[in-house]
């Protein structure tokens, strides 16, 4: 019976969002735009609280238009960027992704999703999905889009 390499570090109780940014922080972005929105401000706030330890950027932005247009700006500028937002505030982003998908400009925008149509629905939903893998905004492109699971998977 083979025995089993003991783990190193110690474990952490997350919550979800906090697990999200934290594994952002780990993969060395550089920078983070965003704007607080339910059910992802955690993310937000974890980062302004941690980031700033770690030699990055957090700045919460007037809008939704206003976060991904600098991270528009940050991507074009080489930095290692991202955004998370929550379904009406994605749709808020749609002009701003299809200008940094015709750029051809790398950076991470995650959809905390919640249903819809308006402040929610108690049934569930795929339009999020559909407007990330489809495109939402002008021109003819598709996103790289990555859809976990869980938070285990996500993170």
């Amino acid at each position: 019976m083979e025995k089993k390499e003991k783990r190193t570090g110690e474990a952490k109780l997350m919550k979800g969002n906090e697990a999200f940014a934290e594994a952002a922080i780990r993969a060395d972005i550089d920078a983070y735009f965003g704007y607080p929105i339910t059910p992802q401000s955690e993310v937000l706030e974890y980062l302004e609280r941690e980031i700033p330890n770690r030699h990055g950027l957090v700045l919460q932005a007037e809008s939704e238009v206003a976060s991904i247009n600098m991270v528009y700006g940050a991507a074009g500028a080489g930095a290692r960027v991202m955004t998370s937002s929550s379904s009406p505030g994605i749709s808020l982003m749609q002009e701003g992704i299809s200008y940094i998908a015709a750029a051809q400009l790398p950076c991470l925008i995650a959809n905390v999703v919640r249903g819809g149509p308006g402040l929610g629905t108690i049934q569930p939903s795929q339009g999020d999905y559909f407007q990330a893998t489809k495109g939402g905004g002008h021109g003819d492109y598709h996103l790289i889009v990555l859809a976990p699971s869980s938070v285990q998977e996500m993170a």
